[in-house]
């Protein structure tokens, strides 16, 4: 675990209340959507995709607010008019993991060892939490690198 303070960004985004086993669907359909309007907007792709949450469950069934977040250069002056909401993320400490693996394990040996180090350095959730896609080989790969943030409150 590594406590960090994460860098501001602007995202083209879409808000869903979801439960954790629809993430896969939404994600498959709402990215090449998001692309789609990046680039039919000029804006030029500043990052990996970012999954937000907030208050993530422990469960598959109970439904959070989740947002696919599409990071771009915002060029200076622009105002988006599309379907997708432009926003821009403000920076936040956040406690650390990256998880290299299959999407089956990205709980049990990714998100649980770092809930569990957070817990046991005292520090306190935000309620706010985060996945960095820096290397998204496909829904059937058996290999990706995903960086998990939890928020911490200051």
């Amino acid at each position: 675990m590594k406590i960090v303070e994460t860098d501001a960004f602007w995202a083209l985004t879409e808000k869903r209340l979801l439960a954790i086993r629809d993430v896969k669907a939404a994600a498959a359909v709402l990215s090449p959507e998001i692309e789609s309007e990046a680039a039919e907007c000029g804006l030029a792709m500043a990052g990996p995709w970012v999954f937000t949450a907030r208050n993530l469950p422990q469960d598959g069934k109970t439904r959070f607010d989740w947002t696919i977040c599409y990071p771009v250069q915002k060029p200076e002056g622009y105002n988006h008019a599309g379907r997708f909401e432009l926003v821009r993320f403000e920076p936040i400490m956040a406690a650390t993991r990256t998880y290299q693996g299959t999407m089956r394990g990205l709980f049990t040996q990714g998100y649980a060892p770092l809930v569990e180090e957070i817990r046991f350095s005292r520090h306190d959730f935000s309620g706010e939490s985060r996945e960095i896609y820096h290397k998204w080989n496909g829904a059937k790969a058996g290999y990706h690198k995903i960086e998990i943030q939890f928020g911490l409150a200051r």
